[in-house]
């Protein structure tokens, strides 16, 4: 995030809340908005993604009391985006934000201008600080993405399987200094932040990552003949990640800080998992229910019974079939279905299906000519017809 986009950027608004709302109100803003536009709930939606995104990024600084002071006194100091002359000033006022936050006066004012600059004000948020000029900044390793297929009983029940994965990290030959004598120098051009200011009008200076050392702040005077003088190799790893139970095919799973090592001491980045389930030749799924289809014979659907029904390993359920039970009704095996993210577990849902013999003994042919004999009064299609005719 660059300094322009903290000091225009109306958190509050993205958020939904007032400017004195509790952290309560905030916490609860977040909530229903992030449920509403998470990735998992609008896949391959973008815009959803880039709402979801700006609501994270809000939460991230009204969330945090101290980030939320800074922010509050910074959009006060510029009046919510754009710099506010004091009383009398007259005609234009331009000026950089890097005298402002590096610690210099402001242009065109008197002795002394912002002492120590505005660097501690946006410090915990830029990890700059006013006196940061030679300092490299720590950088946030690369997040990396992954697949992975499970069974459908892994998926079900959860299962831990090794990843091998190859992403960015420290080169060992350099011990990450991109040096192959490990003394890098500061870059001149940037004196080692990392960034360089450009103007973009309206008397504002922007920030673009370093030409010459590329954002990290050093330059190699003896490159490594392994990572090319930028501090970072090709590594591979094997992990043994944990899946949890319940998830569906296409799922993608975020483990934070299992992802490429940071740089200079900063945080390590994301893993994603996109998750294939593998078919069953039994069972399917619905939602958190898991589905079967049960034959059953005439006889039981139409004089009723007992009928066992497997599940999921575990053992058989017994359900009870009420006489005159229909072709294609579904019965529900409480608790027998995939785990839900609270722990719980849906329902197995049991779909009747009438089996028909088709070779018959002299004793059952005997028997259902008999029956036939006994119901030939009965017409099933008589009520078919009368509809067609009144339609």
């Amino acid at each position: 995030m660059s300094t322009k986009d903290f000091i225009e950027k109306d958190y509050y608004k993205v958020l939904g809340v007032p400017k004195d709302a509790t952290e309560a109100e905030i916490k609860k803003a977040y909530r229903k908005l992030a449920r509403e536009f998470h990735p998992d709930a609008n896949k391959g939606n973008v815009k959803a993604e880039e709402r979801f995104k700006e609501i994270s990024e809000a939460n991230d600084v009204l969330g945090d009391p101290k980030k939320r002071k800074e922010y509050d006194d910074a959009r006060a100091l510029f009046g919510n985006g754009g710099f506010r002359p004091g009383p009398g000033a007259g005609g234009s006022f331009n000026f950089d934000l890097g005298d402002l936050f590096g610690g210099g006066a402001a242009q065109g004012g008197g002795g002394g201008g912002f002492g120590g600059g505005l660097g501690d004000v946006f410090g915990g948020l830029f990890n700059r600080g006013g006196a940061a000029g030679t300092r490299t900044q720590p950088r946030r390793g690369q997040d990396i993405e992954s697949e992975v297929t499970l069974s459908f009983t892994e998926a079900i029940e959860g299962a831990t399987v090794p990843l091998r994965m190859s992403s960015q990290a420290a080169c060992k030959a350099c011990s990450g200094t991109g040096d192959k004598n490990g003394t890098p120098r500061v870059c001149p051009t940037c004196v080692g932040t990392g960034q360089v200011a450009r103007g973009s009008g309206g008397g504002f200076s922007l920030t673009d990552p370093c030409p010459d050392c590329k954002g990290r702040g050093l330059i190699a005077e003896n490159p490594c003949e392994i990572c090319h003088g930028s501090g970072r190799a090709k590594s591979s790893r094997t992990m043994q990640v944990r899946i949890p139970a319940g998830v569906s095919d296409g799922q993608r799973i975020r483990l934070r800080g299992k992802g490429a090592p940071g740089e200079r001491g900063g945080p390590a980045g994301d893993l994603y998992v996109v998750v294939h389930v593998g078919e069953h030749p039994v069972f399917g799924r619905k939602g958190d229910n898991l589905t079967v289809t049960v034959p059953v014979t005439f006889t039981e659907a139409a004089l009723g019974g007992e009928v066992r029904v497997p599940t999921l390993g575990g053992p058989p359920v017994t359900l009870k079939l009420p006489p005159g039970t229909p072709n294609g009704r579904t019965m529900r095996a409480r608790g027998k279905g995939a785990v839900r993210k609270d722990g719980t577990r849906g329902d197995l849902l049991v779909t009747v299906e009438v089996s028909v013999p088709t070779d018959l003994s002299g004793k059952a042919r005997d028997a259902l000519e008999a029956y036939r004999e006994a119901t030939a009064d009965e017409d099933p299609r008589a009520e078919l017809f009368e509809a067609a005719k009144g339609a």
